[in-house]
């Protein structure tokens, strides 16, 4: 993973997820400053994670 000058990286210290595995808790903030949660999703329907690095981001 490639990190740009001025970011910080935790990927080498994160565990990687298998094909089925169940993605830990984590919370975001939407575009609208809305929190959300997985935890919140989480056996109530179905979710689609989809991980673009640096998409969409400031550089």
């Amino acid at each position: 993973m490639a990190v740009n000058k001025g970011r910080t990286s935790t990927a080498a210290q994160t565990s990687t997820l298998r094909v089925g595995a169940q993605a830990p808790d984590f919370e975001l903030v939407s575009h609208q400053d809305k929190k959300w949660r997985l935890a919140d999703y989480r056996g109530k329907q179905n979710v689609v994670l989809v991980f673009y690095p640096l998409a969409f981001t400031p550089v």
